[in-house]
């Protein structure tokens, strides 16, 4: 990819990006994550209080690729078969035909995804690791470009099924989805509460152009340097007596992938150290457990956080 096509393909996605912020007031970060998981192929957690965007990003991110939306709200007593469809059997066939469920789709909201049982939780593992589920040893393809967005609540905790690691390693990144600050509330309350804005929300981009993009994505290039800059950080986590689970493979995976996504938003074809190190909260904070040894009034996801960015300032630099 050429520095001239680098920038082209960038200015593209940033009309994406001002047109998500134009419906999403005062979360320009979350906006910004958002975007990188999608262009790495990616999967995104989001942790918020009712109210205050969740729904509302997924659907405008659909509206603004042109591309199918499916919300799922996740229930104690959901099965598998809800999430990704069933076979039914035709009296006019005389043979199984197979319904599809919400997952075949380009844009899923799982809809407080730990409210679900662990068994129907899985149903969704293939979907994300593999863009394909399988049903009655039938597999059948999802349609791409396919992104998950699941959310949790913080607050709530009452009939929950915390994810298990396996599941939260499927997540390209973790986010927190707070209150707005005062002004950007005031925009909202002015333009309905963002309904309007969301209706109004024109297509910017269409789904080929975003698998053009990831794509182009795979192509930015990292040096050898950052390469080990990534991995130091890996390393530390998985020997730092503060962790009893490390980063795992995939997650290294998902910060390179990451860190292509974020020089290509910069409008670069090439990394550097800044793509990368303000991702390592939300790529690695949900993948690593805090040793139970280490107390803290901090609830265990925001103390990772916090020994994350300490972490992360211990580790060189490259130039």
């Amino acid at each position: 990819m050429s520095p001239e096509t680098a920038i082209a393909a960038s200015h593209r996605a940033t009309q994406l990006e001002n047109a998500l912020r134009k419906v999403i007031r005062g979360k320009d970060d979350v906006v910004r994550l958002a975007l990188v998981s999608v262009l790495a192929r990616g999967h995104l957690l989001i942790e918020g209080v009712p109210g205050v965007g969740k729904t509302t990003l997924g659907q405008a991110l659909a509206r603004a690729i042109d591309c199918t939306f499916q919300r799922v709200q996740f229930t104690s007593d959901m099965l598998p078969s809800d999430v990704l469809g069933i076979s039914i059997y035709s009296a006019i066939e005389q043979q199984f035909e197979f319904k599809r469920g919400p997952v075949f789709t380009n844009v899923l909201l799982a809809d407080e995804i730990n409210r679900t049982t662990p068994k129907t939780q899985s149903a969704l593992l293939e979907a994300m690791n593999e863009g394909q589920v399988t049903v009655d040893s039938h597999s059948y393809s999802l349609p791409q470009p396919f992104l998950v967005i699941a959310t949790q609540n913080p607050v709530e905790h009452h009939g929950t099924y915390p994810l298990p690691e396996s599941q939260l390693d499927r997540f390209l990144m973790r986010v927190r989805m707070g209150y707005p600050d005062g002004e950007s509330e005031r925009e909202i309350l002015r333009s309905e509460a963002g309904t309007a804005q969301l209706e109004l929300l024109e297509p910017v981009l269409t789904g080929a152009d975003v698998l053009e993009m990831q794509q182009a994505v795979t192509q930015v290039r990292v040096d050898d340097s950052l390469v080990g800059y990534v991995l130091a950080i890996v390393r530390a986590t998985r020997e730092s007596e503060q962790f009893s689970l490390g980063v795992s493979p995939r997650g290294s995976q998902m910060l390179y992938r990451a860190g292509q996504a974020m020089a290509f938003l910069g409008g670069r074809n090439f990394c550097v150290p800044e793509d990368f190190k303000p991702l390592v909260v939300a790529v690695f904070a949900h993948r690593v457990a805090v040793n139970g040894r280490y107390s803290s009034t901090l609830k265990k996801s925001e103390q990772a956080e916090q020994l994350l960015r300490e972490l992360v300032e211990t580790i060189r630099v490259p130039v």
